[in-house]
């Protein structure tokens, strides 16, 4: 990832900006944190200035949740993942690392994601009732829309059944030509 999934990160920012210390904004947090989060929210941007941002960064920091990073591995993604799911998940991502032996299998914004050569070129997330699928680059999606007719295709994804009988060809057609295209700079 780009960014820095640490909330703590926003820190020296926030007392640059903000002209105070962070112990001076832990003891505001203090305060109000009895409040529900958006009251947190709220009153952060309208008593002190904050940007959206920063303002997350600090309410969700002082809630006990320090990083925007859910998973660090593969196997941490799968572990929530029912038995069905991960089966499918696990053939997809089997199947491009088999085809292509230089792919690295990554997770960045909090989903599985394949790059070759330092480039993203696949991710895969798992719904409550589909798995999607996509190459990094949407504009290859409408390359293959013909052999996409029996998926429900959206703008950047591909919908799948969560019991998919992974089409191997299908999935590794689609990094070759991610790869090729070069990536888009954008999430899936």
């Amino acid at each position: 990832m780009a960014t820095n999934p640490d909330r703590a990160s926003y820190f020296p920012a926030i007392e640059k900006k903000y002209g105070q210390p962070m112990s001076y904004w832990f003891d505001v947090m203090a305060e109000i944190k009895d409040s529900k989060y958006a009251e947190q929210m709220a009153y952060l941007q309208e008593n002190h200035g904050f940007s959206r941002a920063h303002a997350n960064a600090l309410v969700l920091y002082s809630r006990g949740n320090t990083t925007s990073r859910r998973f660090n591995t593969f196997a941490d993604y799968l572990k929530p993942l029912d038995a069905t799911k991960q089966k499918t998940m696990k053939a997809i991502f089997a199947a491009i690392t088999a085809k292509f032996p230089k792919a690295e299998l990554v997770i960045a914004w909090n989903q599985p994601m394949v790059k070759i050569d330092g480039k993203y070129v696949f991710g895969a997330s798992a719904l409550t009732n589909h798995l999607l699928i996509a190459p990094f680059n949407a504009e290859v999606i409408d390359d293959f829309r013909p052999r996409l007719a029996s998926y429900k295709v959206n703008k950047k994804t591909i919908q799948v059944p969560v019991d998919w009988n992974v089409d191997k060809k299908l999935v590794t057609d689609l990094v070759a030509a991610s790869a090729k295209a070069g990536s888009s700079g954008t999430a899936p």
